[in-house]
């Protein structure tokens, strides 16, 4: 069987936090392919170089997008997107429709460090 994919998204505020975390749970994450939007997945691989990180576009340019369909296709096991409540963005609608495929398909979605952590505690191979 081939390895669980797991969504790494973070918004612009939120990036140093998500590169932090993976790196401090890099043992766990390298047991799932990844898939992560265009930034987020190049600060990733710049921290991290040995993980198994796919970048799409970013979330403003499809990659949210991008990544609902893979969901949609059955081919993203889970999502850690750590959002920033506070800040607006232009491509909201996007990230709600990415939430709301996470919600449809059955799919484990963190959207804080405190349920990300759940989520890689809670899986074991």
């Amino acid at each position: 069987m081939s390895r669980p994919r797991l969504a790494l998204v973070a918004h612009d505020l939120k990036k140093d936090d998500l590169v932090e975390w993976v790196a401090r749970h890099e043992s766990k994450i390298a047991k799932f392919d990844i898939v992560a939007t265009g930034t987020t997945g190049a600060r990733i691989l710049a921290r991290c170089p040995a993980l198994p990180v796919h970048p799409v576009k970013s979330g403003p340019l499809g990659g949210d997008q991008q990544i609902g369909a893979m969901i949609a296709e059955g081919k993203i096991q889970g999502v850690i997107f750590f959002v920033d409540p506070l800040t607006p963005m232009p491509h909201d609608v996007d990230v709600k429709a990415l939430t709301r495929l996470a919600t449809l398909y059955d799919i484990p979605i963190a959207l804080n460090r405190a349920t990300a952590e759940l989520m890689v505690k809670g899986y074991n191979p």
